[in-house]
């Protein structure tokens, strides 16, 4: 294969690999620090183990999860930290809830409502 070609080549993987990053979504951490940011600034309760704390002792309960579900390498996706992490407790398997204002539900599709805007809001920015 002359220079040349071998040249061609390489630029076309190169153009292949970078339209495919600029295609892929938020990575799994970053949606997972949007999601945890989103619940600690949002002021609403969050009920676990028969007890409703405020938004910033649930990011910081679902943080501390989240690290140790990264420590076991089974999160992959954001969706994986939300079934795995956030939906119940570990304790109890009684289901985490959200309370914002009168209206109560589970963590669960809570916070899936919000990851799927959040990646809405990620494409509609893009190019």
């Amino acid at each position: 294969m002359s220079d040349v070609w071998k040249y061609l080549v390489a630029l076309a993987v190169l153009l292949g690999s970078t339209v495919a990053l600029a295609e892929e979504p938020a990575s799994a951490s970053e949606e997972i620090s949007h999601l945890l940011s989103h619940l600690s600034s949002s002021g609403c309760k969050f009920y676990r183990n028969g007890t409703w704390h405020d938004s910033e002792a649930a990011r910081a309960h679902l943080e501390k999860k989240y690290k140790y579900l990264l420590k076991k390498d089974m999160v992959k996706t954001a969706e994986d930290f939300i079934r795995l992490g956030a939906t119940e407790s570990s304790v109890s398997h009684e289901p985490y809830k959200v309370r914002c204002g009168e209206q109560e539900q589970p963590t669960q599709a809570w916070l899936s409502a919000e990851l799927i805007r959040y990646r809405q809001a990620e494409s509609d920015e893009a190019p």
